[in-house]
């Protein structure tokens, strides 16, 4: 094992028991939640509500993009492939190539008993055009 992933993984390790959410290359899920996404131009679309994982796989699928309310009611949930979003340190949030139309044509949900992930995540990965979903 090299000195950099040696001196990564210890890192790692004394920010996770030094109770810390974040480190140079992991965050906590915690710290996630409420980081907000904005399109290709810099235009805030909306806040990631929750991450989903697969069970099996540990790899996150979707990040559930919160908008369309006001002051957190009424807002409509978006599963967003995770890979459609890559952190930018500028705008401090994830940047998606994602638009703002494409967003309001996507599968979305408004409370979680609206929505089956069994069922619906295909349909997330169709719209997309990504592929099979961890979940399934």
């Amino acid at each position: 094992m090299s000195e950099a992933v040696k001196t990564t993984i210890s890192e790692a390790i004394k920010s996770t028991l030094s109770g810390a959410a974040e480190t140079v290359d992991l965050i906590g899920s915690d710290k996630v939640e409420g980081t907000a996404v904005y399109t290709a131009n810099g235009e805030k679309m909306g806040l990631i509500e929750r991450i989903m994982l697969g069970k099996r796989t540990g790899t996150i699928a979707y990040a559930v993009l919160g908008f369309g309310g006001f002051l957190g009611f009424g807002n409509d949930h978006y599963p967003l492939p995770w890979a459609s979003l890559t952190y930018d340190e500028d705008l401090g949030g994830y940047r998606t190539s994602v638009t703002q139309k494409q967003i309001e044509g996507a599968p979305k949900y408004r409370d979680e008993s609206d929505w089956d992930w069994k069922a619906r995540a295909g349909s997330v990965d169709d719209y997309y055009g990504v592929g099979g979903s961890v979940l399934i």
